[in-house]
């Protein structure tokens, strides 16, 4: 089985996905260019290695190496996540990068570090929450630490943590001692922007799924996403009947690609998802992507 399962996607959904996707693309590229740029403050990531290389090496564009940087990322994502997930992050990337370079001979609204600091990183927030909203994503430091969590205790959180700390450091060598921390004001600031964008996709969710196809269903789940699944028994209320529920927790990358599956199998299934705060033992690796 493979992408049959995004092929039951209608159209209007993944029209909605890109759409908001350009949307993300353009107010990320404005956050940076009107914002964080003109004031040597850098975002972590690709986005801020990117920033880095353009200050290094002048004749090459930050645009080009946000997309450079970033395909053997989508490569991972396209392997790990999906198809649709992959094309979805890469149109984003290239949008962002076309709309930087139109956006880098727009005037600065602040020029003092601080201020610029404190709203660029609102407007980051609001540009990268929509795009990890719609099933995409602009950075592709993300999937490498989901990959790293799933074979350590670590949790994605804490690998992203890890990379940008010393990412925005960098920029102190780079630029000055004041960026870096000014930086990282832009960063925390819109990491906790991107929760507020993305609500309702935290660190884990959990999930329980109703349905007749329940072995096809779990099966799918454990060799296409790589979650283990419990199966309870039930009854229904009204008719009676013996039902399995499916028991599973996944991360929030993987919701889309999980609705999918259901959607494939049993269009009628019962789906329903709750956040999780904290997850432990069994088999499970916490994988926040924030």
């Amino acid at each position: 089985m493979s992408d049959h399962y995004q092929g039951r996607n209608s159209f209007k959904e993944t029209f909605k996905n890109y759409l908001f996707i350009t949307i993300g693309a353009i107010i990320f590229a404005y956050g940076l260019e009107a914002f964080l740029v003109p004031n040597q403050v850098i975002d972590g990531g690709i986005t801020g290695v990117s920033l880095i290389l353009d200050e290094l090496i002048a004749p090459i564009p930050f645009g080009i190496f946000l997309v450079v940087l970033n395909i053997p990322f989508i490569f991972i994502g396209y392997k790990q996540i999906g198809k649709s997930f992959a094309f979805q992050s890469l149109y984003g990337i290239i949008l962002a990068s076309i709309f930087t370079e139109l956006f880098h001979r727009v005037e600065p609204i602040i020029d003092d570090p601080l201020l610029a600091a404190i709203f660029g990183g609102i407007v980051l927030g609001i540009g990268v929450g929509t795009v990890l909203r719609n099933n995409g994503a602009l950075d592709g430091t993300e999937i490498l630490a989901t990959l790293i969590s799933s074979k350590s205790s670590f949790s994605v959180g804490q690998v992203v943590m890890f990379f940008n700390i010393f990412i925005l450091g960098s920029a102190g060598f780079v630029f000055s001692i004041n960026s870096t921390f000014y930086s990282l004001i832009a960063y925390f600031i819109a990491f906790k922007v991107i929760d507020i964008v993305i609500v309702g996709m935290n660190e884990s969710k959990s999930v329980l799924i109703v349905s007749d196809k329940y072995r096809d269903i779990g099966e799918a789940l454990l060799n296409r996403l790589g979650r283990t699944v419990t199966y309870f028994s039930g009854e229904g209320g009204y008719s009676g009947e013996e039902k399995k529920v499916i028991y599973c927790v996944i991360t929030r990358l993987e919701e889309a690609k999980l609705k999918a599956i259901v959607r494939y199998f049993d269009p009628d299934a019962f789906l329903a998802m709750s956040d999780v705060s904290d997850v432990k033992g069994g088999q499970f690796k916490k994988k926040s992507i924030h």
